[in-house]
């Protein structure tokens, strides 16, 4: 597959990924406090669905297994906000099983295996560390945002998943420089400045 297709699906996901924090951004510079439209949720799932395919075609493990959690994530605030039930149930379980059926898809074909995963000659054993790393912390804001969004009942995003969306994002973008990887360098960038700008709504308005 040519590698600009594989580039173009990254950057889309990442394109994605973008919008919807601006959108989340535009929201609360208006209200004076984070906020965080449906929308979100919707543009998460889609955006977390190209990038799975986007790390799968990378051979690359650790944007694989961030994406794999936090697609489910991104299920469960679609339910909290009652967005999901509004899938018919067809929809409802292909996007359940899309990941499991990719994987499927590749080790039965051969194109996706333990070698070509974690023995991928383009990223020594440290990067892969600093990778899966990076990604898991990254993830960690949409579980604790999950945990918090359970105890509230309402799909909310807490002062603490900006914190680790920050420190998540600038791990993954030293990650991107090492790898010389242009979606995720160009998606973490924008990222940094919003989660920033966030924290500083939340801490100058208490919300």
């Amino acid at each position: 597959m040519s590698y600009w297709f594989i580039l173009g699906i990254g950057f889309l996901a990442q394109g994605l990924f973008s919008s919807r924090i601006f959108l989340q951004w535009i929201i609360s510079e208006r209200h004076k406090k984070v906020l965080t439209p449906n929308l979100f949720w919707e543009i998460s799932l889609f955006a977390s669905f190209l990038l799975f395919i986007y790390g799968y075609l990378r051979d690359d493990f650790s944007i694989m297994l961030g994406q794999v959690i936090t697609y489910y994530i991104y299920i469960r605030n679609m339910q909290l906000e009652h967005e999901w039930q509004k899938m018919t149930k067809l929809l409802q379980i292909f996007i359940y099983f899309f990941p499991a059926l990719i994987l499927i898809y590749g080790f039965n074909n051969n194109v996706i295996d333990k070698a070509n995963l974690f023995n991928n000659e383009h990223i020594s054993f440290a990067l892969m560390f600093l990778g899966v790393a990076s990604q898991v912390l990254f993830t960690l804001r949409f579980v604790y945002q999950w945990l918090y969004s359970e105890k509230v009942k309402e799909s909310v995003l807490p002062l603490g998943f900006w914190l680790l969306s920050l420190l998540g994002s600038l791990l993954i973008f030293i990650y991107a420089i090492f790898r010389l990887d242009p979606v995720l360098l160009a998606g973490h960038f924008s990222g940094i400045i919003i989660y920033s700008r966030n924290i500083y709504i939340m801490k100058k308005y208490g919300k």
